[in-house]
């Protein structure tokens, strides 16, 4: 059913984005989405068209250079919009030194998207992609009949729980847009969903950070299995919750936890879900070892970013989805079928072969990184320092960036 109505999808490129897009597409809606280069459009085109959106639906997007970083394009990118999805967010392969260049952009970021969205005088709701770490980081675990829910909020000012730079990023960022809902909003409305590990099927050959740990535990890159856990949820799912908070009476001015009835699952228990869900000849290097946790929080003493982790070594943090499922009647997948389908999308891309090639050029680009690797990367593989939130960017083919620290919107 076609639908007079525009949506504006910023950070179209991404895993969410892209399936935001997918999504809206087939219900009707006029779609449009930003991006930091044209050049984008044509992988964004036919990651839609892999996802089952026909050639008129892919070409009808239109695409909107705008930055995070700059004033310039937002207005344009929004005038005209009924509602948007705001999903771009600033991220970085490594931890920065100064962790500004993540916080800096993610919140101003957010900001011109809301000032913007508000001159129109078009847009009904803003949709705000923030993260469950904006609900459960900076607090001590909890029991599964204690959940978390959307009442909680991430404490930064816990001196035993160090916030990572990219997890901080989101929860200032989220917690300028109620401010500027609360001071400027006006009639324009807001609805947040926080998401916790996005997993999946994928559009095209990127990949999202979150997909790493299947990816690794696939291709034997990940030595052990810490004693960490982290919620699942599917991008799909995701991406209809993200259409239902947007039009539902009762999603204004909510959040909303986006997570697999399952609340909370070990990275142990994902690895069986792979040996259990894929044929014994495609997991003979899915680790069964359990790092220590004593080993971990010794070398915390001389890694920092192990010493991020180490305070929710053993610490579950069960999150509800309740509210999502009695208010908007959303219904997810299972975190075992998130799991496996990002697992056999994974394969079906060719992306298990290419971690290693990426990972053999790393060490013949770069020998003395190959000699004396960072010890998190040793212990814990390089996108588990900071789980459950996404922590590394999307492989690719140019080996050029794969040798460099590289930034795109992530969610």
């Amino acid at each position: 059913m076609e639908s007079d109505e525009t949506i504006l999808v910023t950070g179209g490129s991404g895993f969410l984005g892209s399936y935001c897009i997918l999504h809206a597409l087939k219900q009707g809606y006029r779609l449009r989405t930003t991006v930091r280069g044209l050049n984008k459009s044509c992988g964004i085109r036919k990651a839609l068209r892999n996802g089952g959106a026909t050639e008129s639906q892919a070409n009808s997007v239109q695409f909107f250079v705008a930055d995070l970083n700059k004033d310039d394009g937002w207005e344009e990118a929004c005038a005209g919009c009924d509602y948007i999805l705001h999903i771009a967010s600033p991220f970085t392969i490594v931890t920065p030194k100064d962790e500004n260049e993540l916080i800096a952009p993610a919140k101003d970021g957010t900001l011109r998207v809301l000032r913007a969205a508000k001159k129109t005088g078009t847009v009904k709701r803003i949709v705000v992609t923030s993260s469950l770490a904006a609900v459960v980081f900076g607090h001590d675990g909890r029991a599964a009949d204690d959940p978390f829910t959307e009442e909680d909020k991430a404490n930064l000012n816990n001196p035993r729980h160090r916030v990572p730079a990219y997890q901080k990023s989101k929860i200032i960022a989220e917690k300028a847009a109620w401010d500027f809902m609360d001071k400027e909003g006006g009639n324009m409305e807001m609805s947040v969903i926080c998401p916790c590990g996005i997993f999946g099927p994928i559009l095209s050959s990127d990949i999202a950070a979150s997909l790493e740990l299947p990816l690794r535990l696939l291709n034997g890159t990940m030595p052990g299995i810490p004693n960490l856990g982290l919620g699942v949820v599917d991008v799909r799912d995701v991406a209809d919750l993200h259409l239902l908070a947007m039009k539902h009476p009762k999603a204004k001015g909510e959040r909303f936890i986006a997570q697999s009835d399952d609340q909370f699952i070990w990275m142990k228990e994902v690895a069986a879900m792979l040996r259990t869900g894929l044929p014994a000849v495609e997991t003979k290097k899915v680790a069964s070892w359990r790092i220590p946790s004593f080993m971990v929080r010794i070398i915390g003493h001389f890694d920092g970013a192990v010493a991020l982790v180490a305070p929710e070594l053993g610490k579950a943090k069960p999150a509800s989805n309740e509210k999502a499922k009695e208010v908007l009647g959303w219904q997810p997948r299972s975190s075992k079928e998130a799991i496996l389908s990002s697992a056999t999308s994974l394969k079906e891309h060719g992306l298990v072969k290419v971690l290693l090639l990426a990972t053999l050029f790393l060490q013949q680009a770069t020998p003395s990184r190959a000699r004396y690797p960072d010890l998190s990367n040793v212990l814990l593989g390089p996108p588990l320092v900071s789980m459950p939130s996404p922590l590394s960017p999307m492989l690719c083919y140019d080996n050029s960036r794969l040798a460099s620290p590289l930034k795109r919107p992530l969610v």
